[in-house]
């Protein structure tokens, strides 16, 4: 059985208690008021979709992080229907931003620097094309910078081996069950969350410390 489901069903055993624990941990990263009208979307696939929410959410100028599902043939997809890799979907994160605080590079290079884009359909022990790395741009200019960073990436040979990141048009988003919302923040103590999730948002914090919102708001 997949390793992932297993701690899916452990975590939905007792989600109502590791909620009340973790209510100090809001997805909001800045003063609301502040945000411009004109919000834009992003949507990235880059592995496990709680690990994506949970460093996307911590980042200023991101609005909302929605886990889902998109890229695949089967409409209204269940997390297990994704599970078996028949689907044809990745998950992914849908993330709303204000560019007038946070850029669509600025968020592309937080997607490619918290995964290994190397990797062929697996991040980690999480293995299958619903784990494969994805960018779905929304516009034409989402799609040019995308290129344009992968290939300076590639040519900079920061990893040994090339970007296997896929870069489509975004079609249609699949919101993914609500006890995948807001996931790490709520169920922290879980094994995956601290075992997978937890050290990878530690190396994001040292790495984009500058980037990251208020500690009191997650």
């Amino acid at each position: 059985m997949n390793p992932k489901i297993i701690f899916v069903l452990l975590a939905v055993s007792y989600f109502h208690n590791s909620c009340s624990q973790n209510n100090n941990k809001s997805v909001q990263q800045y003063n609301l008021s502040s945000m411009s009208t004109q919000m834009e979307t992003a949507t990235f696939g880059a592995g496990c979709y709680w690990c994506v929410e949970a460093i996307f959410q911590r980042l200023n100028g991101v609005v909302s992080v929605e886990s889902g599902f998109s890229g695949g043939h089967v409409k209204n997809p269940s997390y297990r229907e994704v599970c078996t890799g028949t689907t044809g979907h990745a998950e992914v994160c849908n993330i709303t931003y204000d560019p007038s605080v946070i850029s669509y590079v600025e968020l592309l290079e937080v997607f490619w620097k918290t995964h290994d884009p190397t990797t062929l359909n697996r991040q980690g022990n999480d293995v299958g094309t619903q784990y494969r790395s994805a960018v779905f741009y929304h516009n034409q200019q989402q799609q040019e910078l995308a290129l344009e960073m992968k290939e300076k990436l590639d040519q900079a040979k920061i990893w040994e081996d090339p970007i296997m990141t896929e870069i489509v048009p975004f079609d249609i988003f699949y919101k993914a069950e609500d006890y995948h919302q807001d996931y790490y923040n709520q169920n922290a103590s879980q094994p995956y969350c601290r075992f997978v999730i937890t050290p990878k948002i530690e190396k994001f914090e040292k790495v984009f410390k500058d980037k990251i919102g208020n500690s009191s708001n997650h």
